[in-house]
């Protein structure tokens, strides 16, 4: 799955052009490094997003296409 729709599915970000955006800027880290919005995403992978000061870490533990917003924090942790 898309990075970009992976962040909207979860819930991370709330919409798919922000999380396009985010990547764009270079604020969106996978496994340390540097992320497109078109990189795909699997279980396991760290995610990383800088959000001004602050910055979210979160561990990829499953990836589905489409979840209710109740079911959505189970596709990832937080670190």
């Amino acid at each position: 799955m898309r990075l970009d729709k992976f962040l909207k599915v979860s819930r991370i970000i709330k919409r798919r052009t922000v999380a396009n955006e985010a990547c764009d800027a270079g604020r969106v880290l996978v496994n340390g490094r540097p992320a497109k919005a078109s990189l795909s995403v699997k279980e396991g992978d760290i995610i990383e997003i800088q959000f001004g000061t602050s910055s979210v870490k979160a561990e990829v533990l499953n990836v589905a296409e489409t979840v209710k917003k109740d079911e959505a924090k189970e596709l990832y942790r937080y670190l």
